[in-house]
């Protein structure tokens, strides 16, 4: 999403949560090495500029699942590495799509030395608000899917949902398609209907493949067989998305595998993972 729309990092930032930001014209994607390039390299998820007539500030954005205590050391490295490099003030951005995790992410850490601490800014489930208002949703679609993700299957969600097809609307028919395919995985079956039923109301053309077994609305073939082969594809296509390598024995893997369950753990996992290892769990 951050890679697409780099725009969205400073969105997120400044409207969601509320922090403050310089006054910027441009948003730029720059390569994902934050350190100078005589020095080992280390990469981020993503690393966005932004620009008035000069670069005015840069935000790093990490994605993180669990708990990790090597990014104690990593994150600071980024951040001092990459203001080292764009002589710029440097934020780091840190989504966590598990709220115990997004707690651990948000921990203040100690530098050692004096007065030298780094407190991440974090994005959890509980700071992602209730895109509820179409409007809204075409205006952010990136933040729609996102509060989709993490409000569609709880108390409110309804109302996330039957906003989304306006985010749809926003957006190009490739990246439409692949955050539906990650959305309608997450769902529960009364929501995925539901869903279903806002976007046949507004004449939404479905562009997934996945979305057309998963919802029935493909070819004619078994229930389980359609949701199993829809979410084969979905992991697959979200590791191309990814830029994540996937041998052919992996590959053969994921097709090969009959545990919807575990497809569907594996589909979690891909959205937001750095590598193959990442993924496939017993």
């Amino acid at each position: 999403m951050f890679r697409h729309r780099p725009v969205l990092a400073a969105e997120i930032l400044g409207d969601t949560l509320g922090v403050p930001l310089p006054e910027y014209r441009e948003a730029r994607l720059r390569s994902e090495n934050v350190t100078d390039d005589r020095l080992a390299e280390l990469r981020a998820d993503a690393v966005i500029e932004y620009w008035e007539k000069t670069r005015r500030f840069a935000v790093i954005v990490e994605v993180q699942l669990d708990h990790d205590r090597g990014k104690h050391f990593s994150w600071p490295a980024y951040m001092m590495g990459l203001r080292a490099r764009l002589r710029c003030p440097v934020i780091l951005l840190v989504l966590s799509p598990d709220q115990t995790a997004a707690k651990w992410c948000a921990r203040t850490i100690d530098l050692g030395h004096p007065g030298m601490t780094l407190t991440p800014i974090v994005l959890g489930p509980r700071e992602i608000p209730y895109v509820t208002d179409p409007e809204h949703a075409a205006r952010v679609p990136e933040l729609a899917v996102l509060s989709a993700l993490a409000h569609g299957a709880a108390p409110g969600g309804a109302e996330v949902l039957s906003a989304l097809p306006d985010a749809y609307a926003a957006l190009d028919g490739d990246h439409r398609a692949l955050y539906h395919d990650i959305v309608v995985a997450v769902l529960p079956e009364t929501m995925r209907r539901h869903l279903e039923a806002r976007l046949k109301l507004k004449n939404y053309e479905f562009q997934s493949d996945f979305a057309r077994r998963y919802f029935g609305l493909g070819k004619a073939q078994g229930k389980d067989e359609g949701k199993t082969e829809g979410t084969v594809e979905m992991i697959l296509v979200i590791l191309a998305a990814r830029g994540i390598e996937v041998p052919e024995d992996v590959r053969a893997r994921i097709t090969g595998c009959e545990d919807p369950e575990l497809l569907k753990e594996w589909g979690r996992r891909a959205a937001t993972a750095d590598s193959i290892d990442d993924v496939l769990i017993d």
